[in-house]
């Protein structure tokens, strides 16, 4: 499917200065399609530029070792900035759901809102046919002509997981060029191509985040104490908790009770309220309820309807069934169900889409 679109057209691949978007310019540059490399500058906390803090997506060194592969792909590079458009719709959602009590994923919301929101239509005011990145991911097309979202050839690598909230407008306006690669491919397609990456390590954390997400939520929302109780009796409080919003379904460490280990079990925002026990066996449920569900699609399918289940990003996709208003029921119980993460449905590597838990 890679071939067949972008042989004949001009692509916008966004380059974050890492290993897998500047090997997705070089396959595009290598199949003769017209490529225009774009680095896209995000949000960083206020004063941690001076700190040398930046986000970790779009650094100087970021942008810096984009501009070496895009001179040596001989291609046209642009900057975008989207600091004022990334703080709006992914740093101040973040916000917003965790004081909310729930655990957002902004990776999920980020994919839609920028890079195949905003940067699409970018690239679209620029002529452009397609956006590429270095997603590990895979499109194909079915009979209908419809567009199938399906997980990377590297199962380790997959992130297709992110990626539920897409439509079809979006996706017929893709390219994954790696994701029929693994990453150890991807690693010597570089070394191929002469890319400068010798000892760079792709991140995994939240990319706006400079150290952990306590200390994140800790400078940007207030502390709000209340009683921690547990679920063997929930009258009596048995500790203080410095704000629901610092803590999450199945912590075990930084609940600072004696005589643990305890785990987070619950939140009571009406009562300001986190219920913890002493049994892991506790965090396990059978079902859950999702909302603002999308099938990639375009049409809901029939429920009930039999599907495997991620409810977080290296979780195992767990058979389940969907019923009517989204309730799922899985064959077995799965640890820590946690409101505001994403469950994203799969039908064999397809997937089929996803909704965020309540």
């Amino acid at each position: 499917m890679l071939k067949e679109k972008a042989k004949r057209n001009k692509v916008v691949v966004a380059m974050s200065g890492g290993v897998d978007s500047s090997v997705a310019a070089a396959l595009l540059k290598g199949a003769g399609v017209n490529v225009i490399g774009v680095f896209m500058k995000f949000w960083t906390p206020l004063g941690d530029k001076t700190e040398g803090k930046w986000n970790r997506c779009c650094s100087p060194e970021s942008e810096i070792r984009a501009r070496k592969v895009a001179k040596i792909l001989d291609i046209p590079f642009y900057v975008f900035n989207f600091e004022k458009e990334f703080k709006k719709r992914i740093v101040d959602y973040f916000l917003k759901e965790n004081k909310k009590g729930l655990t957002p994923n902004p990776c999920v919301i980020c994919n839609k809102e920028i890079k195949f929101g905003l940067l699409l239509e970018k690239a679209l005011k620029l002529d452009a046919d397609f956006i590429a990145t270095g997603h590990y991911a895979r499109l194909v097309k079915d009979n209908l002509r419809h567009i199938k979202l399906m997980e990377a050839k590297d199962k380790n690598k997959d992130q297709s997981y992110f990626l539920w909230k897409l439509n079809q407008e979006q996706l017929k306006r893709i390219l994954f060029p790696i994701g029929d690669y693994t990453r150890v491919e991807v690693e010597k397609l570089a070394k191929k191509f002469k890319l400068p990456f010798k000892g760079v390590k792709k991140s995994q954390e939240i990319c706006f985040i400079p150290k952990t997400v306590e200390d994140f939520l800790k400078r940007y929302l207030k502390p709000k104490p209340g009683p921690i109780c547990s679920m063997s009796d929930i009258e009596q409080i048995i500790g203080r908790h410095q704000g629901l919003w610092f803590y999450t379904i199945g912590q075990r460490k930084g609940i600072g009770l004696p005589g643990g280990p305890y785990y987070v079990l619950d939140k009571d925002l009406k009562r300001n309220l986190l219920i913890v026990t002493k049994k892991e066996k506790d965090l396990y449920k059978k079902e859950l309820t999702a909302r603002n569900v999308n099938w990639i699609s375009g049409k809901k399918p029939r429920l009930p309807l039999k599907v495997m289940v991620k409810i977080r990003y290296r979780h195992k996709a767990v058979a389940a069934i969907i019923y009517p208003l989204y309730k799922i029921i899985f064959d077995k119980p799965q640890r820590a169900v946690t409101p505001g993460q994403s469950a994203v449905f799969y039908r064999g590597r397809e997937v089929v889409g996803g909704g965020v838990i309540c």
